[in-house]
């Protein structure tokens, strides 16, 4: 991605928004979602974590929730190597094309 002096962007995970935005979000940056119930809110905030989590590794993500003084405790993080699949594990793995998101209302 070209810089042009402007600080680096992080990508959403919303391929729409991030095109909007010419990217993403300008990164080391807080950003607050306000808005009515029921407008996507928690849906868009679980997608940019997600698309954090599918970039960074469990290090990087610790490193970062310290360097904003936010404790992780209780915060569990499973990485998982492209293509994992174990029928013993306890845990369900779906790729996002896999889940559908419903209007709750």
């Amino acid at each position: 991605m070209e810089n042009n002096g402007a600080s680096a962007q992080v990508a959403t995970g919303i391929a729409g928004l991030d095109d909007v935005l010419s990217g993403g979000l300008p990164s080391n940056h807080v950003y607050l979602l306000e808005s009515d119930p029921g407008t996507g809110k928690t849906t868009l905030a679980m997608q940019f974590l997600m698309e954090c989590v599918r970039a960074e590794t469990e290090r990087e993500l610790r490193a970062v929730a310290a360097s904003h003084g936010w404790d992780l405790s209780g915060v569990d993080i499973l990485e998982l190597p492209a293509g994992y699949t174990n029928p013993d594990d306890r845990y369900t793995v779906f790729h996002a094309s896999e889940v559908e998101l419903t209007d709750i209302r």
